[in-house]
């Protein structure tokens, strides 16, 4: 747990502090794990305002779903557990867009917040249902024990944008991938994009804004195919985009792919879909905006390069 000193001693400042750029004195930091109850007490002692943001996402498939979807489930209902005890008015979930567009079989739609995956449904993969379940389990423990408490869920598509260092989100490696040039191509895969600060800008309403119990908003830009994604790195960095593949990968090598990598053959069913998103109640209800997607991709690969992620 790293919270202030009392003692006469000054201890190292966080790391987290410092990179977040707040006084030592203006952030506490409490060491708590989704599966135990320890520490979960004195995190939430005096909040009023909760966003719950945690949950598993490996860059490798699991051995097992219930690696992602024990923690995303029972981490979100012991948040809840503690929040009311500590008499909180309003807590924010992030789900995601994987709680939404899975299960409805292939091809081309366009889903709302009244969408739900279908965990039962065909390719459904394990973050997609840790997603779904997560907040499912979340809504039905409100339904039943959350009376004088608010909640709302923010479903976020593939978050992007700058990086603070080495230690950053598995959805990041796609860029990192396609700017090392560690793969041969572009797979016919596509998904929605949201910059990580407009994502947070959008939890700060949604943990604000009065009138909104039990509302969901989706946090999406535009819907990309990863040969878009590619195309914006090699007109926006010119040069330091060099090993960016510009080619499509035929779906037949992508299963053949799949054939020897188990983190390929998860992505598989998806070749040819396109899941977009509407973000439009976000923007109508809350006055939502987000920064043009070139520049979410350009200042996300700029940083990796900045944090030598990836060599210059």
């Amino acid at each position: 747990m790293d919270r202030e000193h009392h003692g006469s001693r000054p201890r190292p400042r966080s790391p987290i502090a410092h990179t977040t750029g707040g006084s030592y004195a203006s952030l506490r930091f409490f060491q708590v794990d989704l599966l135990k109850d320890a520490g979960w007490r004195a995190a939430m002692d005096g909040c009023t305002h909760v966003c719950h943001v945690a949950s598993p996402l490996s860059v490798n498939a699991p051995r097992h779903e219930d690696e992602l979807v024990v923690p995303a489930r029972e981490g979100v209902l012991r948040a809840l557990r503690f929040a009311k005890a500590a008499g909180v008015t309003r807590f924010v979930q992030t789900s995601s867009v994987a709680a939404i567009v899975y299960g409805h079989g292939k091809g081309i739609r366009r889903f709302t917040e009244a969408d739900w995956t279908d965990i039962d449904g065909p390719g459904v993969q394990a973050y997609a249902k840790s997603k779904t379940v997560a907040e499912r389990a979340a809504r039905e423990w409100m339904a039943q024990h959350g009376q004088g408490m608010e909640f709302v869920s923010v479903n976020p598509s593939v978050v992007l944008g700058p990086v603070w260092g080495r230690d950053y989100s598995a959805s990041i490696e796609l860029v990192r991938q396609l700017l090392a040039g560690s793969v041969p191509g572009c797979p016919d895969l596509g998904f929605g994009v949201v910059d990580v600060r407009d994502v947070a800008a959008l939890h700060l309403r949604a943990l604000t804004e009065p009138g909104i119990d039990g509302e969901r908003f989706i946090a999406s830009g535009p819907f990309l195919k990863m040969i878009d994604v590619a195309r914006i790195l090699r007109q926006e960095l010119g040069n330091q985009a060099r090993r960016v593949p510009m080619r499509n990968l035929p779906d037949w090598m992508v299963h053949a792919m799949g054939l020897v990598s188990p983190m390929v053959r998860q992505v598989t069913g998806e070749l040819g879909n396109v899941r977009d998103t509407d973000a439009g109640h976000a923007r109508t209800r809350l006055g939502w905006a987000t920064r043009p997607v070139e520049q979410t991709i350009a200042e996300c690969a700029n940083s990796l390069i900045e944090t030598r992620v990836v060599a210059a």
